[in-house]
C-alpha cells in the first residue's frame, strides 16, 4: 500500500526572525527571577478607563519607570571589540505581538520608545496600531519580513552586529528590555529566552484575589539575582501607587518629544512615598 508523504515548506518570516532570535539568545547566560504580584487594586480601574489599557501596557510602564531610576536596568553586554557594558539614557521595549502572516499565527515585535515618558493612553493607542494595522503598514514589521528575505548567514552577522558594536543601536533596534505574556491565554512563560539584558513575563491574572506570578529574566553577565529581586518589589509598588494614581485621573494627553532630563525622569523614593497616601475618592 502506497504511503503518503508529507511536504517541505520554507521557514516563514515570522519563523525566521524567530529562529535567528534563538540563536543569538541562547547565547545569554540568562536566570529567572520571580514574585507574587497583588495586583487586585488596579482590575476596577482598568476596567473603568476610556482606553481600558491592557496589563501589557500596565507592566510596561511601570517597569520602566523602574529602569528609569535604576540604571543597570537600562545596560547591555557588549563582546566586540572587547568586553564592555553599555548604558543606555532611557528604557525601550521590545514587546511580542502575536499576528497573522500568510494564514498562520507569528510573533512580531513591537517597539516602544522610553515608555516611561508616555501615558497610559498614548502606549495603548500605539499598542492598537501594533496589533490592528495592515502588517505592511508598519514600519518594523515591514522591514522584519523584508529582512527575512536576505540570506541566513547575512541576518546572521548583521544580528550579531547590532548587539556587539554599538550599544546605541542595539538600544535603538531592539530595546533596552523585552515583554512578552501568555497570560490572557491562561498560560504561563517559564524561563522565556532572548538576546536582552531583561525580559519581563507575567501569567495569568486570579480574578478573585488579584495574584499573579511575575518573572524578571536577566543577563546574569549584566545583572545579579538579589538586584532583580528588589526591581521586581519596586515594579509591584510602582503599579500598586503611580500606575494606579494614573488610571483613577483622567487621561492627559501629552508628546512623546524628548524633554530634559529633568522634566521627566521620576525619582522613584518620592514617587512611592507619594503612591502610599490614601487615593482621592
Amino acid at each position: 500500500m502506497h504511503e503518503p508523504k508529507g511536504r517541505y515548506l520554507p521557514p516563514s518570516g515570522p519563523r525566521g526572525f524567530i529562529g535567528d532570535l534563538v540563536h543569538f539568545a541562547h547565547k545569554i547566560p540568562s536566570a529567572p527571577v520571580s514574585r507574587a504580584f497583588d495586583v487586585s487594586a488596579l482590575a476596577g480601574p482598568r476596567v473603568r478607563h476610556p482606553m481600558r489599557p491592557s496589563w501589557s501596557c500596565l507592566f510596561m510602564k511601570a517597569y520602566a519607570l523602574v529602569g528609569a531610576e535604576h540604571a543597570p536596568l537600562r545596560r547591555s553586554y557588549l563582546e566586540f571589540p572587547w568586553p564592555r557594558i553599555y548604558e543606555h539614557p532611557w528604557m525601550n521595549c521590545a514587546l511580542a505581538i502575536e499576528r497573522q502572516y500568510l494564514g498562520e499565527e507569528g510573533v512580531f515585535v513591537g517597539l516602544f520608545r522610553a515608555p516611561e515618558r508616555q501615558s497610559l493612553t498614548q502606549l495603548q493607542t500605539a499598542l492598537r496600531e501594533y496589533k490592528d494595522r495592515p502588517l505592511e503598514e508598519v514600519g518594523f514589521f515591514r522591514q522584519a519580513l523584508r529582512f527575512s528575505r536576505v540570506p541566513r548567514p547575512v541576518r546572521r552577522f548583521l544580528w550579531w552586529s547590532t548587539l556587539n558594536l554599538s550599544g546605541f543601536k542595539r538600544c535603538k533596534r531592539f530595546g533596552t528590555f523585552g515583554l512578552s505574556s501568555y497570560g490572557a491565554l491562561g498560560a504561563e512563560q517559564m524561563h522565556p529566552i532572548s538576546p536582552l539584558t531583561t525580559t519581563l513575563t507575567f501569567g495569568p491574572i486570579d480574578p478573585q484575589a488579584g495574584r499573579v506570578m511575575v518573572k524578571l529574566i536577566y543577563d546574569h553577565r549584566v545583572l545579579d539575582g538579589a538586584f532583580v529581586a528588589r526591581r521586581l518589589r519596586d515594579i509591584e509598588d510602582v503599579l500598586n501607587g503611580p500606575i494606579l494614581r494614573e488610571l483613577c485621573e483622567d487621561p492627559v494627553e501629552a508628546p512623546i518629544a524628548a524633554a530634559p532630563e529633568a522634566l521627566w525622569r521620576p525619582h522613584l523614593s518620592a514617587t512611592l512615598a507619594a503612591a502610599r497616601a490614601p487615593l482621592p475618592d
